[in-house]
Parts: C-alpha cells; structure tokens; sequence
C-alpha cells in the first residue's frame, strides 16, 4: 500500500512524499526506528509492494469474516493469547484485502491498541456493531463470549436476508421470462405478420395497427429506447446516491402494499437484534441505539432510530420516543414498553425479532403464493391478446382479399 506522510526530523525540518509498506503501523514503526515524527499518514492507493492491486471492495465477504471470529473465539477460549491469536489466523487469510487489514490489526494490538481500536481504524470494511461488540468484550472481560455472540447474531441476519431473496428470485425470473417472450413476438415476429398482410392493400384492424406500429418503432429506434432506459438507470442510481433522496425513496419502500409491511418489518428486526446483541455485551443504551441505526438499510428507519436515541439521551423511554415515529409497527413499541418496565430489554428484543422473523417468512410466502399466479395470469393475457391482434385479419380473410 501507499501512503502520503508528513514527517518532523530531530532538526526540525519537515518532509512530505509518498512511501510504500505493507500497512501503516509497519510504516510508522519504520520512521520511529529511523528517529523521525510522523505528523500525518493518508493511504492513497491499493498498491501492495510488488504491484499488486488490492479488490476496491467496501466489505470483506460475511463467510470468511465469519470464519476469523469463529476461530478467534476458539483460540481465545483455548487460552491463546490476543496477539498470537492474531498472528496464527492472519497467516490463514488468502483474500489479499483480508490478509492487508489483518497484518495491520495485528501490528496495532502488537503496538499497545486494542483490538476494537484495531478493527475500528478500517471501518469503512466492517460495520459499527462489530466494533461495538469488541469494546464492550474487552470492557468486561468476555471478549471470546462477545465474538461468540457477535457471529450468532450475524448467522440470524443472514439467514432472514437469504430466505428473503431466494422467496423473490422465482418472481423475478417468470417477470424476466415473460419479457423476453414478450419482446421476440414484438421484434421478430410481428413484423413477419406485418409484411404478410400488407401484401392485402386492405385495412387491419385497429388493434393489429398498434401493435405493428409498436413494432416499427422498437425495431427503428431500438438503440435510442436502449439509451434512453440506460439514461433513466443511471439518472435514478445518481438520485438514489443523495442521502435525502435515498430516505425518501425508503420511506416510499415502507408504504408499497404488500411490500411496505414485509420491508418495516425486516428492519425493525435488524434494529431489534442488533440493540439486543449490544446489550448483552455491556453497550449502554444510548450508545447501543446510535450503532444500531448505523446498522440499518432503510435510511429512514435508520433516522427515526437515531431520533429515538436522542430522545433517550435526554432521558425519555425508549418506548415512548418509537411511539412517536411512524417506522415501527405497534407490536414493537409495546414488546419495547414491557422490556423496559421489567428490565427485561435485552431478552424481549430477542423475542421481538424472532416474533419478526417469524411473521417475514410468513409474509413472504403468502406473497409469492399470490403474487406467481397473477404474474401468470397477466402475462398470459398480454401474451394471449398479442397473439389474438396478429391473427384477428386471418379470421376474415374475405374482409382482405
């Protein structure tokens, strides 16, 4: 990697340039050794020594992630300690992004830092409730117990999110199919009708017209409508990517029928499990509600969480402040209300998402029984409907000759 520093000599002379070391604390140990002060350090590239291009990626994959705290856990339990611990599963590590951060981790908790300060200085690869976790572990003491409960919690998680995509994946690949069959009658073969029946010099029907003028107009203009569906795409990314405009679009997601309750839903979960795991690994309240509003997908239930939490910090109850956000179901503030009168927080927001998971499944599966066989059904009216407009002139066939 490579990194823009800022040095100080013993003579007080200052020096910048670009120098290039496996990680930072390598590097800063490197100057300290050759008695110079580091005044900054910026990474400004993915270059390993030797040339080799780190994956531009914003997360290391869930499974080997996983893996690391499974076998960090185990080791620690075995009465390893932290930082041979470190060194034993960094050798372990083949993805090149994984293995840089591990050498760097490794080379901090070496130095003196923790592990969450550690893990905390890229955080830009691992979410803010893993780091959480760890600082609550070393705080108490339980840091294998933390890791332990940390790897559960994202095994639930994931298990939620991949039964929900794999419920929408056979929708979207009848919607998919339909296009394409849809578009070959359009492009291929309605013009073929189109060219048979103007061999008549006769008038076609209204409905035959329209869809050999829809023809025409996708055969002549199809890199246009290409451009302009490309155009559209890139246009809605770009507006998805400002903040405000994201919140709105989730808070649209969150009042489609059908759609709305499953999303609100998964969310509060998330929220949910996540205050849950921070909870029991000591993380007060307050600070436990910021991470997990960091946590969420749903950039507007991620607000009115982080509303919640301030409302907290001034000292309301947490179920009061959801009560007045319109982001969580009912349930959900009267779980949070007995929690809390019977101090009981932690074990009913567990309760709380399991009650969610539960109700997703459930959801999801009366939604996909409704939903494929009405795609079915609309698609085979539109595909029926074409077929019927291309051979409409052919049942009167003395009308055309």
């Amino acid at each position: 990697m490579e990194f823009r520093c800022r040095l100080g000599t013993p003579g007080g002379e200052i020096i910048e340039g670009v120098y290039a070391a496996e990680n930072e604390a390598r590097l800063r140990r490197d100057f300290e050794e050759r008695g110079l002060y580091v005044l900054g350090i910026q990474r400004t590239g993915g270059i390993m020594p030797g040339g080799i291009s780190l994956p531009r990626r914003t997360r290391v994959s869930t499974r080997e992630f996983l893996v690391f705290n499974q076998e960090l856990a185990t080791l620690l339990k075995a009465g390893m300690p932290l930082v041979q611990s470190l060194e034993i599963l960094k050798r372990r590590v083949s993805n090149p992004l994984f293995k840089s951060v591990l050498d760097d981790v490794y080379e901090r908790v070496r130095a003196g830092s923790s592990l969450s300060e550690a893990f905390e200085a890229h955080g830009e690869l691992f979410p803010g409730v893993y780091t959480a976790s760890l600082l609550a572990g070393e705080k108490s003491g339980n840091l294998e117990q933390v890791i332990r409960r940390y790897v559960a919690y994202v095994k639930v998680v994931a298990t939620v999110r991949r039964k929900t995509i794999s419920a929408l994946i056979y929708p979207l690949i009848l919607l998919a199919l339909s296009l394409v069959v849809v578009s070959i009658i359009v492009l291929r073969v309605v013009p073929e009708f189109g060219a048979f029946y103007g061999q008549f010099q006769q008038q076609l029907p209204l409905s035959t017209r329209m869809i050999v003028a829809v023809s025409d107009i996708a055969r002549n203009y199809a890199v246009f409508i290409a451009l302009a569906v490309l155009a559209a795409v890139v246009g809605f990314w770009v507006w998805l990517k400002q903040p405000e405009q994201r919140e709105r679009f989730d808070w649209w997601i969150l009042r489609l029928p059908a759609i709305g309750p499953i999303a609100r839903k998964f969310s509060t979960s998330q929220a949910s499990r996540t205050l849950a795991t921070l909870l029991g690994g000591g993380i007060p309240l307050v600070n436990a509600l910021d991470v997990a509003a960091r946590s969420i997908k749903n950039r507007y239930v991620s607000r009115e969480l982080q509303t919640a939490g301030q409302q907290v910090r001034e000292g309301r109850a947490l179920a009061a402040a959801m009560q007045d956000s319109e982001a969580f179901p009912d349930v959900a503030v009267k779980m949070v209300e007995v929690g809390e009168s019977t101090g009981a927080l932690q074990e009913m927001l567990n309760s709380l998402a399991d009650f969610f998971d539960e109700e997703i499944d459930t959801n999801l599966a009366r939604f996909i029984t409704l939903v494929e066989p009405l795609m079915l059904v609309v698609m085979g009216i539109i595909i029926a409907a074409l077929l019927l407009a291309l051979y409409m002139p052919l049942f009167d066939m003395g009308g055309l000759g």
